[in-house]
């Protein structure tokens, strides 16, 4: 594709100097300018004449130059469980979808990072082999497993904060906690400064609820039923009162819940919610029977629910929308079978997100601004990534060039994550990612890893 008056899409440079669009997309707006690249930074954004003579420009014409997604929540799964994915595959797969930075959820590794010595084995399988920039979530476990004593010098060695599930999470080697136990957790993390991220489902809900069994997704559905989600953010409210603790509600899917996000807000109590875009994509009523590549926890609910969630993205009740990427080998999937009872709950989709959250939002009415707030700025600013997520003076260069008024079929063979499973297949999504630049220089498939490991910063 060639626009008017613009570089060929396929002939972008390696690196970038100065990079032109008429639609930059700032934490000001969407604006015309020449956005100037030095050192792995944005030095200066000009008027788009605003060049010297002797500068390397890149034109994108109409093609819009949106920040690096920031996704904060990925299962990457190395080392232990690399089979189902790996840092290689997961930060190629990122950087194909426009995003740039990735923090990794503390399970399904082995071991899970819960200590300083397996944050370091995590640091040491993913070095020299990603391609977008890394930072890592620390865990809290409960029983006898509790790492409580383990907060602090984990927090030290700069983990992002910590992870908890309230509920069963799936994996033997990553307990959950009882509230009770989270809440002398949070009680650490509050002196910390630090922030908790929660999986909250409460187990008590879930425990009443039917098993989930055979190939109906209804059977699934009613297994997790969204009173589990709304109590559980009931309680963290309550726990960030008693506490003073920052909580965040991971992945939310009920909808119902964000009446009491709303009252926390209004309180100025410290709880921030996320979603994710199979959330904001997927109707239960829509999932085929047998298609586990749909089975995610907390599950993907009814139309009326989608679109309550759309309402509360743009009332501004969600810090981001990341992808929660948890993908797992056919057989763990229970591909064959069809079996909702026996698959592994996660979906993949850590190359897709933004542009399915693009795809919902356009035809919402949403622009290209909220998009990235949605995907980048928020997300980066909730984790303390002050320098990622927007296009800014002394932010890094992390730039992805967007077609946001192409479509295209998502086509399992192109996707890079290890297993090409994923519920997007087939389906059409708008915007099309043309290039990804981090610190200034581009990535794809064909270029050594360039990405970083990040720490916390302070």
């Amino acid at each position: 594709m060639t626009t008017e008056q613009g570089t060929p899409a396929s002939t972008l440079p390696e690196r970038v100097e100065v990079v032109r669009s008429r639609r930059v997309v700032t934490p000001d707006g969407v604006i015309a300018a020449a956005v100037h690249v030095a050192g792995g930074r944005i030095t200066a954004i000009t008027g788009p004449d605003e060049i010297g003579p002797d500068a390397a420009v890149a034109d994108l014409g109409d093609l819009a130059l949106l920040p690096g997604a920031v996704d904060a929540h990925v299962h990457v799964n190395e080392p232990g469980r690399t089979h189902w994915e790996g840092f290689a595959t997961a930060t190629r797969a990122a950087a194909a979808g426009g995003v740039t930075t990735i923090i990794d959820m503390p399970l399904n590794s082995i071991p899970p990072t819960t200590s300083v010595a397996a944050l370091e084995a995590k640091r040491a399988a993913a070095a020299g082999q990603i391609s977008v920039d890394v930072g890592f979530w620390g865990g809290i476990i409960g029983g006898d497993a509790n790492n409580v004593r383990d907060l602090a010098e984990l927090h030290d060695a700069g983990v992002f904060g910590f992870k908890a599930f309230l509920a069963p999470s799936g994996v033997e080697e990553f307990p959950h906690v009882s509230m009770a136990e989270l809440a002398a957790a949070a009680k650490h993390t509050a002196r910390l400064g630090a922030l908790t991220v929660v999986h909250a489902e409460s187990p008590s809900v879930l425990d009443s609820a039917p098993p989930a069994a055979g190939r109906a997704f209804e059977s699934w559905l009613r297994s997790r039923p969204p009173a589990a989600e709304t109590e559980a953010v009931a309680a963290l409210a309550a726990l960030a009162a008693g506490t003073g603790a920052r909580l965040h509600v991971l992945h939310l899917a009920a909808a119902g819940a964000l009446d009491d996000v709303l009252a926390a807000r209004t309180e100025g109590l410290p709880l921030t919610v996320e979603t994710c875009p199979h959330y904001l994509s997927f109707v239960a009523e829509e999932v085929p029977d047998g298609a586990t590549e749909f089975k995610c926890a907390p599950p993907i609910r009814e139309r009326p629910n989608l679109e309550r969630l759309w309402d509360g993205l743009a009332e501004g009740l969600f810090v981001g929308v990341v992808s929660d990427h948890s993908p797992a080998s056919p057989d763990v999937k229970s591909v064959d079978t069809g079996d909702f009872g026996t698959a592994w709950g996660g979906i993949a989709s850590v190359q897709l997100g933004p542009r399915a959250v693009w795809t919902g939002a356009r035809r919402r009415g949403h622009g290209l601004a909220e998009l990235a707030r949605w995907v980048a700025t928020g997300p980066a600013d909730h984790a303390g990534l002050v320098h990622k997520g927007r296009i800014a003076v002394g932010a890094d260069a992390d730039l992805v060039v967007f077609d946001p008024e192409s479509s295209a079929v998502v086509d399992v063979a192109t996707l890079a994550h290890r297993h090409p499973l994923s519920p997007y297949a087939g389906r059409t999504l708008d915007g099309v990612v043309h290039a990804t630049y981090l610190r200034g220089q581009r990535v794809d498939g064909g270029r050594p890893p360039r990405g970083l490991l990040l720490a916390r910063a302070g």
